[in-house]
Formats: structure tokens, sequence, C-alpha cells
């Protein structure tokens, strides 16, 4: 926060950079009162905002979060920034992932678009080649034990993994391998009993370590429609169908993207949720340009300076600012669009940020826009 003062010194509107320094004042001053940092994070809003008649007045909220705080996020901006919060508004449907072959075994949990490792287990499952002296019967017979222990540990695992969750908020479970092992261990009941009623399918993987779970996801797609990292993968999957075949029905980039909502021909509109950036008004007040621009920041950045004017040199002034997403959102809405925002988690959903700067369209009809 020091660092972030001392860098609000380099603002060029020397009103906003007093702003922004008197509220980075203010937050210090809380944070130094604040005698134990409870136990999900804190978060705080300040800023300054007009009290008309030529006043400003202070505008702080402390939020205690429901849910543990993970990032440190500093963000300076007209508008306060809710999306981490807004995130944890949405529903989150869980399930249990298991893994499995006669050489490992990985247990996880899938929440909302988020994979997490619980356990990795290692077999002692010996391979089919015999030792010497050793009879084929008696060799088969202490793998078969082996193979049944292994199970055991494995069911053992997710079980306990699984059931530490609200049987409510545990939407099923998920397993993956090679066949016939995941087929021998769900029919060998090593599950709960009412863990055993939750598995809702068996899907074949080539992977059984952590990088399978991806693999597994994919695989249960027809299984998982309801949950938002699929719904997300079958938007970006129309996007690049429509492009591929040059149908004329896709639009990318800010200005086509608002041509078309303008339109009215937008079916489904592709925010990347790491979009960062408002349209904004700029006007020299020595010789009167004025233009209007896109700036884009990171999260954890201040808003860039307005820049110079490029007629007189001037400092240029921001005379008005709109949020691009809250734009985009709002045209959406008045063309009866879906708006569906992409995470950058999968391959797909980061190109959209990467190439496409985190603004597409999949359109009603092509508009040659």
């Amino acid at each position: 926060m020091r660092e972030e003062h001392e860098q609000a010194s380099n603002i060029k509107s020397k009103l906003t950079g007093n702003n922004v320094q008197g509220t980075l004042d203010f937050l210090l001053a809380k944070l130094r009162s604040l005698n134990k940092i409870p136990e999900n994070g804190i978060v705080y809003f300040a800023g300054t905002v007009s009290a008309g008649a030529n006043r400003t007045g202070m505008v702080n909220e402390v939020l205690f979060s429901p849910e543990p705080v993970v990032d440190y996020i500093y963000h300076c901006d007209s508008i306060f920034y809710l999306e981490p919060l807004e995130e944890m508004l949405r529903e989150c449907s869980t399930y249990g992932l298991i893994l499995l072959d006669l050489r490992e075994a990985t247990i996880g949990m899938l929440v909302g678009r988020q994979t997490e490792v619980i356990k990795h287990l290692h077999s002692t499952v010996p391979g089919k080649q015999r030792k010497g002296g050793q009879s084929a019967h008696r060799f088969e017979q202490l793998r078969r034990i082996s193979i049944h222990d292994f199970y055991k540990r494995i069911g053992n695992a997710a079980s306990e993994a699984f059931l530490e969750v609200e049987p409510s908020e545990l939407k099923g479970i998920l397993i993956g391998g090679h066949s016939p092992t995941k087929e021998e261990f769900n029919e060998g009941g090593f599950l709960h009993y009412e863990l055993q009623k939750k598995v809702l399918g068996l899907f074949d993987t080539g992977y059984t370590d952590e990088s399978g779970f991806s693999e597994l996801i994919n695989a249960a797609e027809d299984t998982l429609q309801g949950i938002d990292l699929i719904k997300q993968k079958k938007n970006m999957k129309l996007f690049y169908k429509e492009l591929a075949t040059e149908s004329g029905k896709v639009s990318y980039g800010e200005d086509s993207v608002r041509a078309n909502l303008e339109l009215k021909a937008v079916d489904v509109l592709l925010l990347s949720e790491d979009l960062r950036s408002e349209r904004v008004t700029l006007k020299c007040s020595v010789c009167g340009y004025e233009n209007k621009r896109t700036r884009k920041w990171k999260s954890n950045e201040a808003v860039p300076a307005a820049g110079n004017c490029p007629e007189c040199g001037s400092a240029l002034e921001v005379t008005d600012t709109t949020d691009i997403v809250g734009e985009f959102s709002e045209l959406s809405d008045i063309g009866n669009a879906r708006t569906a925002f992409i995470s950058t988690d999968f391959d797909e959903g980061s190109q959209l940020m990467i190439a496409f700067g985190g603004i597409a369209a999949i359109l009603r009809y092509s508009t040659g826009v």
C-alpha cells in the first residue's frame, strides 16, 4: 500500500492524485488499527466522491467475506471492483473425481471451475510377469489380492474425502481410467454406500495423475451439462466452429462487436472474465481537441493517465468514462442477446483474451460488419 501511495504521486491530474493518496492514507490508518486479520480475510472499499456544490466526501465500506479471500488485489478505478465477491455468490457445484489404473490413483474435487488434488496413491500390484519358480496360479492369486487391497485403499481415501462434503453439495462422482480397472473398482463396492449412489458414470482417460482431470471432465461433458465450465466450453466451441466455416456469423474485436450489438444482430456475447478496460472521452482544455479511446489495465494496477494532447501537447482530461463490460452488457440486454462470461482457466477461454482482446460474439445472421 505504501508503494501504491508513492506511485500515486506520478498521476498527472493533481486532483486525482490527491484523491488517490488521501484514500490510501485512510486505508493505511485502517490497517494499522487492525489488531487481527479475520480468518477469511478482509475487503476494504474506499474512495472520494462528489457531494455536490464543489464538495467531496469519503466513502468507505468494510466487508468480512463469508469465504476465504485468496488474492491480494489493489484496484484503482472510477467504480468499485466487485468481480471476486460476485464470484462467491455464484452457485458452485461440487463433484468428486477418481482416476485409477493398476499403477496409481488420484482423488480430487471439481468445485465450480476449479479442480483440486486431494490424494495421490501408488499401488504395489506386481506386473504380469511372474518371478521364476512361482506357479502361474499362485502368482495370479497374489496379484488379485494386491489389486483388491489397492482398490480398498482407493475407496477408503475417496470415501474419507467425499464424506466430508455436505451431501446436498456433492452433486456426483466421476470415475476415470483404463478398462477394465475402473469397472472392477466401481462394481466391487469399494466406495461407501452413500457415495456409490452418487457415481454418475465411468469414463476412459489416458492419464491417471492430476493431468487426467481435464480429460475426465471433457469425457464427462454430456453428464456435466449443468456446470458453468461446460457451458463456457460449448459457447467457445460454437464460436470457433462458425469462425472456421467462414459463415460470417461471428464477430470479434471491440469496434466490430459494438457495431453488431447496435444492429441487434448478436445472439451470444462472449466477454472474457479478465477483460479490464473502459471507454473514455478525452478533451484538451487548451485547444479544444476531443477524442474517444479505450484503455486497458491490469486489475492490480492504477488506471493509466490520460496522456497529452497530440495537437498542442497539453495534458488531456477525462470528461466521460464508460466501463466496457457494463456498456456491452447493456447493449446485449437491449438487443435480447445472451451474455456469457468466459474464464481463462481453459485453452479456448484463454485464447479469447489473448487473440481476440476478450470480446467476441456469435451472430444471428451475417452482417458484414
